[in-house]
């Protein structure tokens, strides 16, 4: 087993003032890592990652109970995408809600756990506690071909 350190430092300065931080996450019991650099092509969606119970039932699904961290990046340098969440609801899965942030160039967005990771509600404007899985997440590189990087350790 190993340990995965992610370490994210901010740097600023304001008015003379360093406004910057450091700060680090480890997570341990680490023994397996998904690692991949890919290109989607322009105007089509591409699945990057996908998570089931059992990973027999889908290609390359990775476990979602295992799974401790992911990160997906957006390694273009001048175009944003698109990022859908695709979530089971009814922890079946089979993704029956989503979520979409914009990702812009040479961003990144980081997750936890995926298993009771997230939620989606669109008939209130209230905090969700029942959390739900995170079955795959699609990237919609709108009308230009751009290369992501997805990094999940289990």
């Amino acid at each position: 087993m190993a340990t995965l350190n992610v370490t994210i430092t901010e740097e600023l300065t304001l008015n003379g003032a360093d406004r910057g931080s450091t700060n680090t996450l480890s997570v341990a019991s680490v023994t397996q890592v998904y690692h991949r650099i890919i290109t989607c092509p322009a105007s089509s969606d591409t699945t990057v990652a996908t998570f089931q119970t059992l990973t027999s039932t889908t290609d390359n699904a990775i476990d979602l109970e295992d799974a401790k961290y992911l990160r997906v990046t957006n390694l273009d340098a001048s175009n944003p995408v698109n990022l859908s969440l695709q979530v089971s609801g009814g922890e079946d899965g089979a993704a029956n809600m989503s979520a979409t942030i914009l990702l812009a160039a040479g961003r990144s967005y980081v997750m936890g756990a995926v298993h009771d990771g997230i939620s989606v509600d669109d008939d209130a404007a209230g905090i969700v506690t029942s959390l739900t899985d995170l079955e795959s997440i699609l990237v919609d590189p709108i009308g230009n071909a751009v290369t992501m990087e997805i990094f999940i350790v289990s």
